[in-house]
């Protein structure tokens, strides 16, 4: 009961992590700023994005919630709040007020974050790790997109 609830918590959380970050982004994709934008070829369609971030908070829930079974609480719960900040934050710095290198910046902290779960917990977690990896990956994409964004516009 205890892991369900954990679960359903960090659904709650990471879901409203998007919403609030779609939120601050405003028109965002669809804006006449980023429609313009010279973006990399290897971009993919906006369809995926949404697909993309949903699969990855579902399989974050579920780390996030065996991680506090096997983990310091305090430390997990602080990296995931920063963990948290960060991942709406870029929206609004990215799409609201259109600062790429800001954004950038943004982004490799929040890789740098999750990147630490990632490898930090890996004894801990064991083949529950593997929740994490999609969300890793997906960030690596993002830096070469907003990196690409800051280079070529």
């Amino acid at each position: 009961m205890k892991t369900f609830l954990r679960i359903f918590l960090f659904f709650v959380l990471n879901f409203s992590a998007l919403g609030i970050g779609t939120w601050l982004m405003n028109s965002g994709p669809t804006s006449d700023w980023y429609v313009s934008m010279n973006k990399a070829p290897w971009t993919p369609p906006g369809w995926v994005f949404g697909a993309a971030w949903s699969t990855i908070m579902i399989c974050f829930s579920f780390y996030m919630a065996v991680l506090l079974e096997k983990a310091q609480v305090i430390k997990v719960w602080k990296l995931f709040f920063v963990q948290w900040l960060l991942n709406i934050s870029w929206n609004w710095v990215f799409f609201n007020q259109h600062q790429m290198f800001v954004a950038a910046i943004i982004l490799i902290s929040l890789t740098v974050f999750v990147g630490y779960f990632m490898f930090f917990y890996l004894r801990k977690m064991k083949y529950f790790s593997l929740l994490i990896v999609p969300y890793f990956l997906w960030l690596l994409v993002a830096n070469s997109l907003n990196i690409y964004a800051i280079i070529n516009n």
